[in-house]
């Protein structure tokens, strides 16, 4: 009897935002690994190309194209080049963020709260709703939103960061239930504290850093890699029954 692989992804066309470093990164390389053409997408051109050919070095397959998904002209012209030259979409991962304020949430002025709604909720809005019409069109797909523990108990001084994952989390099961009828799959993965420049004004923090290791089970913080992993579970076969769910991976952080 033949040994199915049920994390195959050959054959597959993969989009990962926010993939020039961090966790999109790491994800981006393990999507490539297990056989999907992946497209890399962030702000930088310069700094998806390297991922690029970190893929193509490993035997992998994938393209750059550049995006900010806080600007909706460049969503439109990302989903354009994926049609234009693949005709099909098949995993969606959410993963680019802005997180420009940390203070208290009382002194948030309107400039960080634009910005972090236009790029935490309406750029996964948007990426969602293009994603899932090209995945329609070819008999379905599986998309990823990267939300946050934040999205469950808010983080200190992370107020509208908080607001918005909580409202990535709520848009994770409201397309899972929508896009259900159109094979699609729609999962969240909430990240606990990750080692990523993205986060280095808490994890660099001595004092923040403790406080938030006394809630944290394992006593560490995260790799970006390690998230990896559950993203290819939710975007692979194995994962053929699960919609609608947010997977926690933060060390214990939410029942610590």
């Amino acid at each position: 009897m033949a040994e199915i692989n049920l994390f195959d992804l050959t054959g597959k066309v993969a989009l990962v935002t926010g993939a020039s470093r961090g966790i999109g990164e790491s994800i981006a390389k393990l999507l490539g690994q297990y056989g999907a053409h992946v497209i890399v997408s962030s702000r930088k051109l310069d700094a998806c190309n390297k991922v690029v050919d970190d893929i193509v070095i490993a035997g992998g397959s994938a393209e750059a194209i550049a995006c900010h998904i806080g600007e909706m002209e460049q969503i439109d012209s990302l989903f354009a080049a994926i049609t234009q030259k693949h005709g099909k979409l098949d995993i969606l991962v959410n993963n680019a963020a802005a997180n420009p304020y940390f203070g208290h949430i009382m002194d948030t002025d309107l400039s960080a709260f634009q910005k972090t709604v236009d790029v935490n909720i309406r750029g996964y809005f948007f990426m969602s709703t293009q994603g899932a019409k090209l995945m329609k069109q070819s008999g379905g797909g599986s998309i990823v939103n990267v939300a946050s523990v934040n999205g469950v108990i808010p983080g200190d001084y992370q107020g509208i960061y908080s607001i918005t994952k909580a409202a990535v989390i709520s848009m994770t099961h409201a397309f899972a239930k929508e896009c259900a009828q159109f094979n699609i799959r729609v999962n969240g993965l909430l990240p606990g504290g990750t080692d990523t420049k993205f986060a280095s004004a808490l994890v660099d923090n001595p004092k923040i850093l403790k406080q938030m290791m006394h809630h944290v089970p394992m006593k560490r913080v995260a790799q970006p890699d390690e998230m990896a992993g559950t993203v290819l579970y939710l975007v692979s076969n194995a994962s053929s029954y699960t919609t609608g769910t947010a997977i926690n991976v933060d060390g214990g952080y939410l029942i610590g």
